[in-house]
């Protein structure tokens, strides 16, 4: 048995950057993943890292990716991009596997090819609501710097188009996070933010001042998003809402939608999914591989805690 500091370094996963125990242990995580493939270490900063995958070999391979479905959507969005709207951060799409959007297609892309199990999964997720599933994007913005939504650069990690119970239209938001401390600077506040808001009508006018600061700000920017684009003229939605979707045992994040919970008066288009339910959901309705391997990557913690004291 080691101290987590010591098994840390010896996976090469000692970051002075982690402020929590969890931040550590998903480090570490994704080091003994890589090890565990016989993967080397790539490097960031001249410096051997235990998340990283070598480049360009990782570019080359997808070898961050857990199934051939999963790296043929990647091939098409990201390799071959005919989207210029959409961003993907480059390198570390490729060679950091902390990185939250590798995981975006490692969760979702095997749903986005088989509509059916998307609709089963998400009709566990939100069974009063979605009743079958018709379309899942990622790196989606209805439109970028368009006034008629938020009129910033905001997009959903990802996207997903349902028809609810009573065979409206209506879509998913989804912002995903796995390590993150959401301490990041809070991006410029614009005033059509307020506009947005007033309409929606679900923020108490006491919590304006902190939803504008981190770590509040980026889930109130796509909550934003998506109330704008549920009550535009133009889309035709009947129903819509936003999810944040985290590891439970992120405290970072899970601490943060507790307090963004009280800054609401109705929560009808805001929701919080853990990525265990999610990948859980999944599990239930699929008994391919790929779901299994996300499992052990990304949530077996167990593999860090029984060699730490």
């Amino acid at each position: 048995m080691q101290s987590l500091e010591k098994l840390a370094k010896s996976y090469l996963a000692f970051e002075k950057i982690d402020i929590s125990d969890f931040q550590r242990k998903a480090r570490i995580l994704q080091s003994m993943w890589r090890k565990e493939r016989g993967f080397k270490a790539g490097e960031y900063q001249g410096k051997p890292r235990g998340n990283y995958l070598p480049m360009p070999w990782a570019k080359d391979t997808l070898s961050n990716y857990l199934s051939d479905t999963i790296k043929e959507v990647v091939t098409k969005e990201v390799l071959h991009q005919s989207d210029s709207g959409k961003f993907y951060g480059k390198p570390r799409i490729f060679n950091n596997l902390l990185s939250s959007q590798p995981l975006c297609f490692n969760l979702f892309a095997e749903l986005q090819q088989d509509l059916e199990l998307a609709t089963k999964v998400f009709r566990q997720l939100c069974p009063y609501r979605v009743n079958n599933v018709t379309r899942i994007e990622f790196e989606h913005s209805p439109g970028r710097n368009d006034m008629t939504y938020t009129g910033d650069r905001s997009a959903f990690d990802v996207y997903v188009e349902f028809f609810n119970k009573s065979d409206e239209k209506g879509f998913i938001g989804i912002e995903v996070k796995y390590h993150e401390n959401l301490r990041n600077t809070p991006a410029e506040i614009k005033g059509r933010y307020f506009e947005v808001a007033s309409r929606m009508g679900c923020f108490k006018k006491e919590c304006l001042d902190i939803l504008q600061k981190s770590p509040l700000e980026q889930l109130w920017r796509d909550h934003l998003l998506a109330g704008s684009l549920l009550y535009s003229l133009k889309d035709g939605f009947k129903d819509g809402f936003f999810v944040f979707l985290s590891p439970q045992d992120n405290c970072h994040c899970q601490n943060a939608v507790e307090q963004y919970k009280q800054c609401l008066t109705v929560d009808r288009t805001f929701q919080s999914w853990t990525l265990e339910s999610v990948a859980g959901a999944i599990k239930q309705n699929t008994k391919k591989q790929w779901i299994d391997e996300l499992i052990d990557r990304y949530l077996n913690f167990e593999k860090v805690e029984s060699v730490v004291e």
